[in-house]
């Protein structure tokens, strides 16, 4: 008799432990719908506020919402699954859109992510007057470091994320920014010497002229002027952050770091670049730093493609509005890029995150 009570309470206990255990499981384990909040986050560098999104994972059934020209594959407002999960930041690129990176944020988050997005201050689809300036060259990665204690300070989110599994992720300046977040350190006299070399290079050098007349109307150089940019560093408390331990960087403007900088990266970096990027010229920026980084883990180029290719596909009414960024060259499949580029961060971050997958 005793002996079957034992097996019985044994039985009852590793059924109270099934049951406690079944969110986390079912979530490491099967897909779920998605479900996405907007969020406001504090602005340490300019006052004010940025926005920005939240994704979870939630057991709502899959749904798409309609947000100007994005389709997201998300529910506003369901439910979240409860329990605390690993976090993902996503950074975006200059002149970008905290929906930019949708389809990364909705595929992590239905993997059992948390994953945020913010809207850079002065460097935004609608506003880009920070663009060569401290508030944003220094400001971007402050602005990831608030929203991460933001997340992590505000009572209904906090619950539902891992502080000790925090990512982050970033395209172009986002990739710049994620590089500063895990400990690299720009000098920006780099810019000086690349414009030397690529005069014409509009994209990174079309503003060179701009700048020097403006250093000139303070009675600087150009160098003084980069160097007080530098000087910056610091302003708004440290660029790197302790709390993150992974950068997932796609296409990153790179060209500011030399090899002192980049060495003091010092948590796992997953890089992804195209082959014809034009923008950012894969010889100065992404193949750059490649041979540089001691805690590169993986590097993937994407051949023919060209810098935009890390944005989402477009949706037709975008393709109309934007055909350049919404445009590929021959041979390249964007929605194939992006399923491949989103089961390699799905990989990277579970690994570097010590995500347990059951």
């Amino acid at each position: 008799m005793t002996f079957a009570r034992s097996r019985l309470a044994h039985a009852w206990r590793w059924l109270a432990l099934t049951l406690f255990l079944a969110p986390a499981i079912l979530l490491a384990q099967t897909v779920t719908g998605v479900g996405f909040h907007h969020i406001t986050i504090n602005d340490p560098v300019n006052g004010g506020t940025m926005p920005g999104w939240v994704f979870y994972p939630t057991t709502h059934a899959p749904g798409e919402t309609t947000i100007g020209p994005y389709h997201v594959d998300a529910t506003m407002d369901a439910p979240a699954i409860p329990g605390a999960k690993p976090l993902v930041v996503i950074s975006h690129g200059n002149g970008g859109s905290n929906l930019g990176h949708r389809e990364l944020a909705t595929y992590l988050a239905s993997h059992g992510f948390i994953v945020a997005t913010l809207e850079h201050p002065k460097d935004n689809f609608h506003d880009v007057s920070g663009v060569g300036y401290a508030p944003v060259l220094v400001g971007r990665p402050i602005q990831v470091k608030a929203t991460i204690s933001m997340l992590l300070n505000d009572p209904h989110w906090k619950p539902l994320i891992d502080a000790n599994r925090i990512g982050v992720a970033g395209f172009s300046a986002g990739g710049y920014t994620s590089l500063m977040i895990v400990g690299a350190v720009p000098q920006f006299r780099r810019f000086i010497d690349f414009c030397n070399r690529y005069p014409n290079d509009k994209d990174v050098c079309g503003e060179a002229k701009k700048l020097t007349a403006e250093a000139q109307s303070h009675g600087q150089t150009l160098e003084q002027m980069m160097d007080g940019l530098e000087s910056q560093l610091t302003r708004w408390g440290n660029t790197a952050d302790p709390r993150v331990k992974a950068a997932f960087v796609m296409a990153p403007l790179s060209l500011v770091f030399d090899e002192a900088g980049i060495a003091k990266i010092d948590r796992p970096v997953f890089l992804y670049y195209g082959q014809n990027d034009h923008v950012l010229r894969p010889s100065a920026n992404a193949e750059h730093i490649r041979p540089l980084m001691k805690t590169l883990v993986n590097v993937k180029m994407v051949p023919l493609a060209d810098h935009w290719v890390f944005l989402d596909p477009c949706s037709p009414e975008l393709a109309k509005d934007a055909k350049e960024i919404c445009s590929d060259p021959p041979g390249v499949d964007r929605v194939k890029v992006h399923q491949q580029i989103q089961a390699d961060a799905l990989a990277f971050f579970r690994k570097s995150l010590d995500v347990q997958t059951q």
